[in-house]
């Protein structure tokens, strides 16, 4: 999959519609996300930033940009930043920018992202604090509003704006069950249980073929569970992919995470006519049709819908209505206005 993927897609696709009404500086550390948005004609200013760097020098950095820049807006994504700038220009009293969030990676169940309960009550109480320092919230999907509702109790309304995507033209496809996922070898992927499933299709469906792009911790694991499911033959483990390329060569995509707020895999594959195979979880139902959804833990379920997916291509979902880019960045527009920015 791509190392800019999720949140980086996001801010790329708000750099090249651009949000109408308001220029716009991109703060970042160095890496590929600048020299990505350098090529798209962005303003872009590199910094000490980010959880590499330290919560003291990112707040630092982000109030010297802000003393220099003089934004009407500052408008954050992800916890570390988040938190930066509720310390950098959170309670300003009436002067200075409105500040903005948008969440991305929330999940209903705290051990996807933190493995002990006094961090997850930790994170949930300075999550709690830095909203209230917060002009307007946005979350990607009703789902993640939902989950900021119940866990961090934002005084401010949470605005649900999906992410954005632009038409593609689906390609022709044949039936057939080349299975793809595209995610981080990581628990949370829940990818034991994917080749649990697809073990159970090969049993049916011999020609069937998984391949599993992305690095993470659970590479080693995995190819050990490979292995032992006799699937070598049958199973890839890649690295890193063009997801473009990638879901032009496969039939099906399959996503099985604990949770996903609004999964640009799940848009892109759709989008392209592919078949889709998700857990039903957090915003995954605002995206895919119940044909698409499945227990995780069923590897039969999982396995049958794969087979339909793949096989009866009049089941596989589509995206007639889905906001694009344009739309999603109008509407990030009026939460600006709404939160008092000019």
């Amino acid at each position: 999959m791509s190392d800019l993927a999720g949140v980086a897609r996001h801010v790329l696709d708000v750099a090249r519609a651009g949000v109408p009404g308001w220029r716009l500086v991109f703060l970042a550390p160095p890496g590929p996300l600048p020299d990505r948005l350098r090529e798209l004609g962005a303003e872009v200013r590199e910094g000490a930033l980010g959880p590499a760097h330290g919560l003291r020098a990112s707040v630092a950095t982000l109030r010297r940009v802000v003393r220099r820049e003089r934004p009407a807006v500052v408008h954050t994504h992800l916890a570390h930043a988040d938190v930066v700038a509720a310390l950098a220009v959170g309670l300003r009293l009436g002067r200075g920018p409105r500040l903005v969030t948008t969440e991305h990676g929330i999940a209903r169940d705290d051990a996807v992202y933190h493995r002990s309960s006094a961090r997850t009550r930790a994170m949930a109480a300075v999550h709690a604090a830095r909203l209230r320092r917060v002009d307007a919230a946005i979350a990607v999907s009703r789902a993640t509003a939902d989950a900021m509702a119940d866990k961090w109790r934002p005084r401010t309304p949470v605005t649900v704006v999906p992410n954005g995507l632009d038409p593609v033209a689906a390609l022709p496809r044949a039936p057939g069950l080349r299975v793809l996922s595209l995610a981080r070898l990581a628990p949370e992927k829940r990818l034991p249980s994917l080749l649990d499933a697809f073990a159970v299709l090969r049993h049916d469906h011999p020609e069937a073929r998984l391949t599993l792009a992305g690095t993470g911790p659970e590479d080693a694991a995995l190819r050990e569970q490979v292995e032992r499911l006799g699937l070598r033959d049958a199973v890839s483990l890649p690295g890193f992919v063009d997801p473009v390329a990638a879901m032009a060569e496969h039939d099906v995509l399959a996503m099985l995470s604990v949770w996903e707020n609004c999964s640009y895999a799940l848009l892109d594959a759709a989008a392209r006519g592919m078949g889709v195979v998700a857990s039903d979880v957090g915003g995954n139902h605002e995206v895919l049709p119940p044909a698409s959804l499945v227990d995780a833990e069923d590897p039969c379920a999982v396995a049958a819908a794969l087979a339909a997916q793949g096989l009866d291509p009049a089941v596989r979902p589509t995206l007639p209505d889905w906001p694009t880019v344009d739309d999603m960045c109008a509407r990030i527009s009026e939460t600006y206005a709404a939160a008092g920015a000019r």
